[in-house]
């Protein structure tokens, strides 16, 4: 794609109907008519924040997503249900939704925020830091970037340790564009843009003889991020049939704020 090309503004545009129009900036590296898990994860997050925050519920504590199916770069929409709300926890369930089809299935934990007074010295705290700040990791590009546009495009990557595709690996993500049109991301949909990438930052198999696609992805987070870098320090594992697991770390410029995982599959491509 010529360097000149303008890029869209955003991942996605809101629609008159309810449905969100998807830009080539969540193309993902595994195939140019698949998204990257990462932006409708934050697309579905969105949709639940705005109910959650209607019974007060503003943390977001756990996001589990079911990726039953590659998620077309076309018109994509999100149904969401209230399982339970409590005074202090609400349970949600949604579906995303892409060419008449269920693409995803989700269920998320959002808390009631209040302030609590913690004693001094626990273990544990002060919370662990990133390997480096943001301002001391240098600028990185994903290998596949610059092929065509993507989520490559969506995100800047700055390189806190390790290397990419070279087992354990940090990587702080910023997002370069909004999540959807008009819209400043949420803390917590920043975070869902990016925890889906711990199996490609910190990948171990090469990428043009092997897909070690994920089928999920639980975020877990202690706390609301804080600032525009989010930064992932992952590692993934392999069994011996086929299977594996990819865990991140997930920091803010503050210290940790969570954890995700994802489970994989790994296939060796056709020759």
């Amino acid at each position: 794609m010529p360097a000149t090309t303008a890029l869209p503004d955003a991942a996605y545009t809101a629609l008159a109907d309810g449905g969100f129009a998807s830009s080539e900036l969540t193309r993902g590296p595994w195939n140019h008519g698949h998204q990257h898990a990462g932006p409708p994860v934050a697309l579905v997050c969105r949709a639940v924040e705005q109910v959650a925050r209607g019974h007060g519920l503003t943390h977001i504590a756990r996001l589990t997503a079911n990726l039953l199916r590659p998620v077309p770069l076309d018109t994509l929409s999100v149904e969401v249900a209230q399982d339970y709300v409590g005074r202090n926890a609400g349970h949600f369930s949604a579906r995303l939704l892409a060419q008449g089809k269920e693409v995803g299935r989700f269920t998320l934990l959002a808390q009631r925020e209040l302030d609590v007074v913690l004693p001094a010295g626990m273990a544990g705290h002060p919370l662990p830091q990133a390997p480096r700040s943001p301002e001391a990791s240098p600028a990185a590009q994903f290998p596949f970037a610059g092929r065509v546009t993507g989520y490559a495009d969506l995100v800047e990557t700055r390189l806190a340790g390790g290397d990419f595709w070279h087992g354990p690996c940090a990587v702080w993500f910023r997002m370069r564009h909004a999540l959807v049109a008009g819209e400043a991301p949420s803390p917590w949909q920043r975070v869902a843009v990016a925890a889906d990438s711990g199996n490609g930052i910190s990948a171990v198999l090469d990428y043009e003889r092997y897909t070690f696609v994920n089928s999920d992805l639980t975020i877990n987070l202690l706390r609301p991020p804080e600032g525009e870098w989010i930064c992932l320090d992952a590692r993934t594992a392999w069994g011996p049939h086929g299977g594996g697991l990819a865990q991140s770390a997930l920091y803010d410029a503050q210290g940790l704020v969570g954890h995700a995982t994802q489970s994989l599959a790994v296939r060796q491509r056709e020759s």
